[in-house]
């Protein structure tokens, strides 16, 4: 058995254990080991690692900003800033890691087309996660590197996959996401949207049952944003 299999049997058993720091702890040999190779399974691996170290932060700093917001609790306004930024801080740093990760392992080394636009994707989306409670200089320069990173995954994805590709359909529900909560450019959000939902719909038929069965799921996340946020604009 080689070292490659025993981490990735590890980091399986940490997702179980809900361990996700060791996840992602174990799954960074197999990074360097395997760059931008890894296979569909192990890229899933890492995407559930890498979304789970960072959703408890991203959840606390929601529920902090709604309780900061009831009047009632305005006189413990400072110690729930103080422990909002502690908590930011550390978000910023695991997202950090994540970005550098992916950039120096994985697309510093040869790539397909289909890999450079998932970990492009994934690039952009840890930048938006960052921007969501970011300010000042680090909220701009995130914004713009998300925006870099983001175009550079749409350009490949149109050039080389298919419009039901999950990645390429993924990719731009997250995109739109981003213009529409980090960007705050309902229009864009719709355009980017509205293009993908009408290209991947034109060749739906053509498509094999799993690639039909994974598209149709990111095509209603679609579809239900489009009409939240088109109702938005209109109002």
């Amino acid at each position: 058995m080689s070292q490659v299999d025993e981490h990735i049997f590890m980091a399986r058993v940490a997702e179980q254990s809900e361990r996700f720091r060791d996840m992602v702890d174990f799954l960074k040999p197999v990074i360097r080991e395997k760059g931008a190779s890894l296979t569909i399974d192990e890229r899933n691996l890492l995407s559930v690692a890498f979304k789970n170290l960072v959703s408890q932060q991203r959840t606390a700093i929601r529920t902090i900003g709604a309780i900061e917001q009831n009047q009632k609790y305005a006189k413990f306004a400072h110690g729930m800033g103080d422990y909002k930024q502690r908590i930011e801080e550390e978000l910023y740093r695991n997202c950090d890691e994540i970005i550098g990760l992916i950039r120096s392992e994985v697309l510093a080394k040869p790539a397909d087309n289909e890999a450079k636009s998932s970990f492009q994707k994934m690039i952009g989306d840890y930048c938006r996660y960052v921007a969501e409670s970011a300010k000042g200089d680090r909220l701009e320069k995130t914004k713009q590197d998300a925006l870099a990173a983001y175009d550079d995954a749409c350009k490949i994805a149109e050039k080389s996959l298919n419009a039901c590709n999950s990645i390429r359909l993924g990719l731009a529900l997250n995109f739109s996401v981003f213009h529409y909560e980090v960007m705050k450019d309902v229009r864009k959000a719709c355009e980017l949207g509205d293009k993908a939902l009408t290209d991947a719909l034109d060749k739906l038929d053509d498509c094999d049952e799993e690639t039909f069965r994974d598209a149709q799921s990111i095509i209603e996340l679609l579809r239900e944003n489009l009409a939240l946020w088109k109702d938005e604009e209109e109002n």
